[in-house]
């Protein structure tokens, strides 16, 4: 029996194995499994030489500053850390946030929570394309706007902002930018000089990293003040206590190093893939795409099928690993709140699939999945017919 075809690398990716070798190395008596905040010994000054170097590594790609990355146990905890550890440092300041409807989970409820504190929110509309205009978030700026939070890639869409656009706007104003970048890693260029980014989110398992592990950057400046969430031993410069992972920091340095190497050609690969999925269903009428693919990374995916429940689908494709929306959203049955905000009708917001590619899709999980596409939505809307 052979195992299912894995399409839902934006829910999460599989480890490297490259990746997942050097964490073995950080765990047993035999490696470097010390406490990296033990320094009164070698086995913890190696840890902490093992921390430092996956910071680096992920200082690298996105052309920071290593003391500019703070550890966290993920994105969500990074977004997080950013919105209410900024907004709560500056309340004095200004209590506004902007953002955008079609956020990841872990900034809609972060936003919805900080409402509930007494901070004033705006929620931006994207366009049809899932994408926040500049022209947008000007119109929803006030003197009393504190901070910006926009995703670099929509995580359902796949999406891509114009985050130097967005953040010029929000520097225009005297607002901080937030980027949650944990689908951008590896599929679009980031340099937070460059783009001129104060914040950002990212995320090790995303990127053929383990889970559990994370990081925000924070740009070194003496007027980005953050409060901490977590309080207990003043580890990370007094933003984020806690005992450090080594073994997933160094999961996570690793990933993004490969990402580095690799990423480019990894989208590359993977567009010619999406593009061979795509002709195969070509000739299938009902077929939707809500992702423009024109503009948005090639490993996410997003179509809508006429004629077919969206849950119904699913079921018919046991042999293919996919999802209707995000995982962060997978319990509901109503239909995806992104699709509902770029505008798809209802109805075929519950008929849309999001199919997500990576590093380890072959030539032969794409020639599965069309068959098995085709298949199952034959066999469905023969059965719905009267």
């Amino acid at each position: 029996m052979s195992s299912p075809v894995y399409l839902d690398y934006a829910a999460t990716t599989p480890v490297d194995p490259r990746v997942a070798e050097v964490m073995s190395r950080h765990l047993t008596l035999d490696g470097t499994f010390a406490n990296p905040a033990s320094r009164s010994h070698m086995p913890g000054w190696l840890a902490e030489q093992a921390v430092e170097n996956a910071r680096r590594q992920v200082a690298d790609l996105i052309n920071a500053d290593p003391r500019e990355i703070v550890w966290t146990s993920g994105a969500t905890e990074a977004d997080n850390l950013a919105l209410i550890g900024y907004l709560r440092a500056n309340r004095e300041r200004g209590r506004h946030l902007v953002t955008s409807t079609i956020e990841h989970k872990a900034v809609i409820d972060t936003a919805k929570a900080l409402e509930s504190e007494g901070f004033d929110v705006t929620w931006l509309a994207p366009d049809a394309g899932g994408r926040t205009s500049p022209e947008r978030l000007a119109a929803a700026m006030r003197p009393d706007t504190q901070l910006v939070s926009l995703m670099a890639v929509n995580n359902e869409l796949g999406s891509i902002n114009d985050i130097s656009a967005l953040a010029e706007v929000a520097h225009a104003h005297g607002a901080v930018m937030h980027v949650d970048a944990a689908q951008a890693v590896g599929r679009i260029p980031l340099d937070v000089r460059d783009q001129d980014i104060d914040l950002m989110s990212l995320s090790g398992h995303k990127v053929y990293g383990p889970k559990g592990i994370g990081a925000l950057f924070v740009k070194r400046s003496p007027e980005l003040r953050l409060q901490a969430l977590i309080h207990g031993g003043g580890h990370e410069r007094g933003m984020r206590s806690g005992t450090l992972a080594t073994h997933q920091i160094a999961g996570m340095g690793e990933a993004f190093a490969l990402a580095a190497q690799e990423g480019a050609a990894d989208q590359t690969r993977i567009g010619v893939l999406r593009d061979r999925l795509l002709a195969g269903l070509a000739d299938i009428p009902g077929v939707h795409h809500n992702t423009d693919t024109a503009t948005a990374v090639p490993n996410i995916l997003n179509l809508g099928f006429d004629g077919v429940d969206g849950e119904s689908l699913l079921m018919a494709l046991r042999d293919i690993a996919l999802s209707t929306g995000s995982a962060c959203n997978s319990a509901s049955v109503e239909p995806s709140y992104v699709l509902k905000g770029i505008g798809v009708p209802r109805r075929l917001a519950l008929a849309s699939l999001r199919l997500s590619l990576g590093r380890f899709t072959s030539d032969e999980d794409i020639e599965r999945a069309v068959s098995a596409l085709r298949h199952a939505l034959m066999g469905l809307r023969e059965r719905a017919a009267p």
